[in-house]
């Protein structure tokens, strides 16, 4: 249900996502601190450590972020679903340049050091939240006028799913961090350079899927599965070349990065162990990014969050053995896993799953899930019936079959 206000597009699930958003975060906040002591506990981060106080503090200062990361992120969205891509990277953008001028300022000038590092974070999160939700103001109603218009059911539903997804990556990134704690202050160190480095490069493969989900929703929406596949193929070669291009680069740049964030010449040595993995990834975090974004376009939000945990379980399993077979540099595999499982993840993805009514493969799709995304693609669904047959769509499967034929002698 949609209606005009002022020009502004009156959205329930508008209101419903920024209010779901924000509540989670403020939970997410309190968890954070109040659990301070039990997570850093978990991470192998004892009261004798030197790494106690300062992580206590620090975590406790960024959980007063928790609330800003998580609505928007939501308006993130938001803007997706609107197809508009510029307006959320303008405003994340000038939040981090915020980050990026306060840090010297907190930590240098008026020694705070750590705590001024989380104090900048914070600040930039929130200037972000704020211009994002003033943006999003003067185009739709952010509050319904009664609270029955919310709608919170399809949000639990589809929630539950990637919050599964979610947690199966935040647990073994983790279980990584925790094993590298348990190792000393110069592992840790290591470690972090690795992962922030292999997640920063990884996430500008993120762009194409953010593009991909669109742009594939909207096609999805008209029943235009000629444009469907089209984007299909397209994105997924572009992500191939970009993966490729991006692993090349950081092979031939890693030591130089590293050298950004520390100058200790045991922390470095540890960190060149780990420049083939962090390289040999990119390729294959591009396809996953992008299989992802796919997926999300044509809502199979069930089928992305079981193939992530799948391999979320997988990669845990391997942490906790890697270390005693590979040593020190096995610590960092959380970040590096992908290497070994990406290409099963993708292929997992790709293999379309198999309808109730077997042979056919059809997706079978609700009127309401079809209106409620021709609705957001700006179109008008003319057929009245309760049931949509759509054409199958195996050329995810082809995708996943071409991009295996190519990547799997690699392993």
């Amino acid at each position: 249900m949609s209606s005009e206000s002022g020009g502004r597009k009156r959205l329930p699930s508008i209101s419903s996502a920024i209010l779901l958003a924000a509540a989670i975060g403020v939970i997410e906040a309190s968890a954070l601190i109040l659990g301070s002591e039990i997570l850093l506990s978990i991470m192998g981060v004892s009261h004798a450590s030197t790494m106690h106080s300062p992580a206590k503090l620090f975590l406790s200062l960024r959980a007063l972020g928790a609330p800003a990361v998580v609505v928007s992120l939501a308006i993130q969205g938001i803007f997706r679903g609107l197809k508009d891509t510029k307006t959320p990277l303008l405003y994340s953008g000038l939040g981090n340049i915020s980050a990026v001028l306060l840090l010297p300022f907190l930590v240098y000038s008026l020694n705070l050091g750590l705590n001024g590092a989380a104090l900048a974070t914070i600040a930039s999160q929130y200037l972000g939240m704020f211009l994002l939700l003033w943006s999003l103001s003067k185009r739709a109603v952010l509050l319904p006028p009664k609270i029955e218009d919310l709608d919170f059911v399809g949000y639990i539903k589809s929630g539950g799913m990637l919050l599964g997804r979610t947690l199966s990556v935040l647990i073994t990134m983790t279980l990584g961090t925790a094993m590298a704690a348990r190792q000393g202050t110069i592992a840790m160190a290591a470690h972090q350079i690795c992962l922030q480095v292999w997640l920063a490069v990884s996430l500008l493969s993120d762009a194409l899927a953010v593009s991909a989900q669109a742009l594939i929703a909207s096609s999805f929406a008209k029943l235009d599965y000629e444009k469907v596949k089209e984007v299909t193929y397209y994105v997924l070669k572009t992500g191939l070349l970009v993966g490729a291009a991006l692993a090349l680069l950081l092979f031939a740049s890693f030591g130089r990065i590293a050298e950004l964030f520390s100058k200790d010449p045991m922390v470095l040595q540890i960190v060149g162990s780990g420049v083939l993995f962090v390289s040999a990834s990119q390729p294959i975090n591009a396809l996953a990014f992008i299989f992802d974004g796919l997926h999300f376009g044509v809502s199979d939000f069930s089928y992305s969050a079981s193939s992530m945990i799948t391999v979320g379980a997988i990669s845990s399993l391997f942490l906790l053995y890697a270390p005693k077979v590979f040593g020190l540099p096995g610590i960092g595999f959380e970040s590096r896993s992908l290497v070994v499982f990406a290409p099963e993840r993708t292929n997992i993805q790709g293999i379309n799953r198999k309808i109730e009514n077997g042979s056919d493969q059809r997706v079978v799709v609700s009127k309401d899930s079809h209106n409620q995304q021709a609705h957001m693609a700006g179109t008008i669904q003319p057929d009245d019936s309760i049931i949509k047959e759509a054409e199958p769509l195996g050329f995810l499967e082809n995708n996943a079959a071409f991009i295996n034929l190519i990547i799997k002698p690699l392993w």
